[in-house]
């Protein structure tokens, strides 16, 4: 990263010449590995010329921490080679399980906070970093229905798996919001007792409401502007934090990447305004 952390955005291929070509202060990519888990070929060759001119960041989505098993041997070696041709600033994960003895899962599945799952998350994180050498980042999940049986609350089982594994945290402010709402509780109170001390990159993305139910649910859809409501709590978190690398988060209804850089524009500019004075 630069000096001072700054803001990005995800990569996407319909933008590919604009963000090989821009020259924003500051600017920083992140990609989900799995599209490049390859020996060669264009895309990879791709993401070599964009690692040439700015920072890049991996965003895993199918580890599967939270699963009853490890992790993926073959899935881990592929992710430390591509580690290891990059040389991303920041590697992370989700707190989540998508795997079941062999079946693959298109989702983030939730889990009981309970302290088996504790045990079995920081294996498998600690395995994780054995691999790649590396410490990695935990992105706190989304929530849309209440699921009993937590030893913990979740707040508390994330500041126990860095105390016992080391790793960083990846906080999803857009994850807070919509979880607090659908749940019935305050995003507020969640981030007061947030390990704040540990997060290491911030996400920032937009929601809809469910097309059935309304704004009774709302869906982490990353295919929206981030909302008003998520920008309040983002600033209350550098207000705490100081400036940390933030990233904006956008993977469907993808607008002009003008309208993209703009936003992340907007966070650059907090995060700017957030720095202490000389």
């Amino acid at each position: 990263m630069p000096t001072h952390p700054t803001a990005g955005l995800g990569l996407k291929p319909q933008h590919y010449t604009e963000a090989v070509q821009c020259t924003d202060p500051g600017l920083w990519w992140e990609v989900h590995p799995e599209n490049y888990l390859a020996d060669g070929g264009p895309r990879l060759a791709w993401l070599e010329a964009i690692r040439a001119r700015h920072p890049v960041a991996l965003h895993g989505v199918s580890l599967s921490l939270a699963a009853d098993a490890p992790p993926d041997e073959g899935h881990l070696a592929r992710l430390a080679a591509l580690a290891r041709r990059i040389e991303p600033v920041i590697v992370s994960e989700h707190l989540a399980w998508s795997t079941w003895r062999g079946h693959y899962l298109p989702d983030l599945l939730p889990f009981p906070r309970t302290h088996a799952a504790l045990a079995r998350i920081a294996a498998n994180i600690a395995r994780t970093q054995d691999v790649l050498q590396r410490p990695i980042a935990i992105e706190n999940p989304t929530h849309y229905l209440h699921i009993e049986g937590h030893d913990w609350s979740e707040t508390d089982f994330l500041t126990e798996l860095v105390q016992r594994t080391g790793c960083r945290l990846l906080l999803d402010v857009n994850n807070v919001h919509v979880s607090a709402h659908n749940l019935g509780t305050h995003a507020e109170d969640y981030l007061c007792t947030f390990p704040l001390h540990a997060v290491a990159e911030i996400h920032l993305a937009g929601h809809q409401a469910d097309p059935s139910l309304g704004n009774a649910l709302l869906i982490d859809s990353h295919d929206a502007p981030v909302a008003d409501a998520v920008w309040r709590l983002y600033q209350r978190v550098i207000a705490a934090t100081g400036p940390l690398p933030t990233l904006i988060e956008r993977d469907d209804q993808l607008p002009a990447f003008e309208v993209l850089l703009a936003e992340r524009n907007r966070a650059h500019r907090a995060l700017t305004e957030a720095l202490p004075c000389n």
